[in-house]
């Protein structure tokens, strides 16, 4: 076999990793705040503390249509290795910060750096792979951001151990070199491989692809379809521990172990599953990847509502089990229907809108959720939104038409 025919899943390796780096860095804030308020005592305040969080997420999310639109512009190959060199020197750069002030300011860089990562790494990855693999390279990736939300609590562990400071300084240098690693052996596609660049092109206005996406029905449609999943998928990631200790009636220590490891190893197992099952399936039926995404999406609707209203063990670790199996198969193949209705030319800006309005979601579901838990009705709050799925899936199911696996031009 050829390196050339090696690369796209030496690709995924390489981005497998970035993938890791990305979410650690974000999530070990949240796992060393009684460390760090012994040090900041700003952080000794929960609304300073969800400042810091909102920042980020508020940026993060505003930033992503515009880091998709360069992505879709320039080398992609030089917006990862960019984007992966400025948040981990921005991770590194908190470890020596001394006031509240300069967390916020370097938080809210983390939050532009971070989100140019997630668009340009997807579109590459569609790129190297075609209707036959893209489905289960994709799934791949996300494992990548599984595991790095997983390992952010390993900062805390750094942190007992030496210092916050110490656990923010290791990470960056950590994401510094392997960016330089990266540069080396990270490639572009080339252009002439993917579309016809003809004098058009070369005048392509900077917010073009934003008009060709909002007149495009069928990605509205996916848009929609991809936030309001996005509600519960935010809620179980902020909200899942809460919900095990209150229906179970253990205390945090056990309920925070038990859900995200339960969450964590059913998404891995759903977004491989529901990949090559993707990759096949189309390959007989245009709609494969979409009757692929929405067999994940039926079974997160009893897991939601299980999860909300169960008090049995088997019944909570179950639909938490199930939720993930299913929002696993959802995950992977985001991207996958996206190449059947988005040209080749838009598809990192696509995905930049989509990601901002998943992360929009989440800012107002987490926000929800909160004033639901002071009023005591987190359970019952947190069972509605399977009807918020439910619908998603009937107007995904009722709308989207592909006609080709790979939409190349427009």
């Amino acid at each position: 076999m050829s390196i050339s025919k090696k690369y796209p899943w030496i690709l995924v390796g390489l981005l497998w990793v970035v993938a890791l780096l990305n979410y650690m860095d974000r999530q070990m804030l949240s796992t060393m705040k009684p460390s760090m308020m012994i040090d900041i005592q700003e952080l000794q305040s929960a609304t300073n503390f969800g400042r810091l969080m909102a920042v980020f997420l508020w940026i993060y999310g505003s930033m992503s249509p515009f880091a998709g639109m360069i992505a879709d512009r320039i080398s992609k190959k030089w917006v990862i290795v960019s984007s992966l060199f400025v948040w981990s020197a921005v991770t590194c750069s908190m470890g020596y910060a001394t006031t509240f002030d300069q967390l916020y300011w370097l938080r809210a860089i983390m939050g532009v750096s971070e989100a140019l990562y997630i668009p340009a790494g997807l579109a590459l990855i569609t790129e190297f792979h075609d209707s036959k693999t893209r489905s289960l390279a994709v799934g791949i990736h996300m494992t990548g951001l599984y595991m790095g939300q997983a390992l952010g609590g390993f900062g805390a562990t750094v942190a007992h151990h030496y210092s916050w400071q110490v656990a923010f300084q290791s990470f960056g240098i950590i994401g510094i070199l392997y960016s330089l690693g990266l540069f080396f052996f990270l490639k572009d596609k080339k252009k002439d491989t993917l579309y016809v660049i003809d004098n058009d092109d070369k005048k392509i206005g900077l917010f073009k692809g934003f008009g060709l996406l909002f007149t495009n029905i069928a990605f509205w449609v996916i848009l929609f379809y991809f936030a309001m999943p996005s509600l519960p998928g935010w809620a179980v990631k902020n909200w899942m521990p809460t919900l095990f200790a209150e229906n179970l009636g253990i205390d945090m220590a056990k309920a925070g172990p038990l859900s995200t490891i339960t969450i964590a190893a059913s998404s891995f197992l759903g977004v491989i599953f529901g990949g090559i099952l993707s990759d096949r399936w189309v390959q007989k039926n245009i709609k494969g990847r979409i009757y692929t995404s929405a067999i994940g999406l039926g079974l997160t609707i009893p897991a939601v509502l299980l999860i909300g209203f169960g008090h049995s063990l088997f019944a909570v670790v179950g639909a938490a089990f199930c939720f993930g199996f299913g929002y696993g198969m959802f995950d992977a193949n985001n991207m996958p229907i996206l190449c059947q209705f988005v040209s080749i030319k838009y598809r990192a800006t696509a995905y930049g809108l989509m990601n901002m309005t998943g992360v929009f979601a989440g800012a107002f579901i987490t926000d929800f959720l909160g004033k639901s838990t002071d009023a005591g009705n987190l359970g019952k709050d947190f069972a509605m939104l399977a009807g918020v799925v439910a619908v998603a899936l009937i107007i995904q199911l009722s709308f989207l038409r592909p006609k080709q696996n790979d939409f190349i031009d427009e």
